[in-house]
């Protein structure tokens, strides 16, 4: 067998990474390594993955086919795995957690901090002991990508915002709603404009808006208007500090922006038909019974854990 799950976990790295050097430091490696791999697999099949000619490698056009089916091949050897291990144990290979940019990665840390604490005991003869071969994987995602994580494999639960994609075989969790705000620095034009400010005056200026990171389910804008001019960004602590330097305009989730407000770099302006609440929630697959999976679900059904999800320090 010339091709292996290792050589298209690579390739799916270098992808995601943008770079043999990124996806060296994700897979834990020294770039000659992936550079190796990949020469290998280029060899073995007899054709060009990457197109070298320019500045960055450019996946070909066999590299692309080649990818788009290595990740399904990657999910369902992920999914025959976590079966094995659940069949053999109750507990995940790894747990796989999504978490839309709206809440800061970080807020998840202590959550992670409680499930090693609790389910890797240094008694070994303890009965949970037997998690200890759980590994998870925190990832960011932005707006729809963080239900196309679900729906397409790559995650086992997401925190996630807006309305699930249509289908069946998916349970949900509310973890409550957070406030949008539409926001600008004090030198902006808008700053100063009669309240609610109608559509047709923000349309003049440039919003800032996050990109979305689906790769198959079609991708979603926030706060947006036809025609309007775009900056976009990758995450929301970008899009928070573009639009303190005035960058452009656009909303904001209260938490991320309050540090902003209270010290005079941003002010919130009411606007026409906006809606200010936004609900956040958790999903996974309503088959999924692994015991980690189960961990994680009791703590997020806590209040004080859904409240914590949204601070920003």
């Amino acid at each position: 067998m010339k091709l292996t799950l290792d050589a298209l976990n690579v390739l799916d790295a270098i992808d995601q990474r943008g770079s043999f050097a990124a996806a060296a430091e994700a897979l834990f490696r020294v770039p000659s390594a992936i550079s190796y791999t990949v020469q290998k697999l280029e060899q073995d099949l007899g054709t060009s993955i990457f197109d070298r000619s320019g500045h960055r490698a450019i996946l070909t056009p066999a590299g692309n086919k080649l990818l788009e089916e290595g990740r399904r091949l990657l999910s369902a050897a992920h999914t025959l795995e976590n079966q094995v291990k659940r069949i053999a144990t109750g507990w995940e290979a790894d747990l796989r957690i999504a978490v839309d940019t709206v809440v800061p990665a970080e807020n998840l840390l202590p959550l992670m901090t409680d499930f090693y604490r609790v389910h890797r005991p240094d008694d070994q003869d303890c009965p949970t002991a037997q998690s200890k071969g759980t590994q998870l994987q925190l990832q960011r995602e932005v707006l729809g990508g963080t239900w196309d994580a679900l729906v397409s494999g790559r995650a086992d639960l997401v925190i996630a915002t807006g309305d699930a994609p249509a289908g069946a075989g998916y349970s949900h969790l509310s973890l409550g709603e957070f406030t949008m705000v539409f926001a600008v620095p004090p030198g902006h034009p808008l700053a100063s404009a009669e309240e609610p400010i109608p559509s047709s005056d923000i349309l003049n200026y440039r919003a800032v808006a996050i990109a979305d990171s689906s790769r198959h389910l079609p991708p979603r804008s926030s706060g947006l208007l036809t025609g309007q001019e775009v900056l976009t960004v990758p995450d929301m602590a970008s899009k928070l500090a573009a639009q303190i330097q005035g960058l452009g305009v656009g909303y904001l989730p209260l938490h991320w922006a309050q540090a902003a407000i209270d010290a005079g770099e941003l002010c919130v302006k009411a606007v026409e038909t906006a809606s200010t609440r936004a609900p956040l929630q958790a999903a996974w697959r309503s088959d999924n019974q692994g015991r980690a999976l189960h961990w994680f679900l009791e703590q997020l059904r806590q209040a004080d854990i859904q409240e914590g999800l949204l601070n920003c320090r």
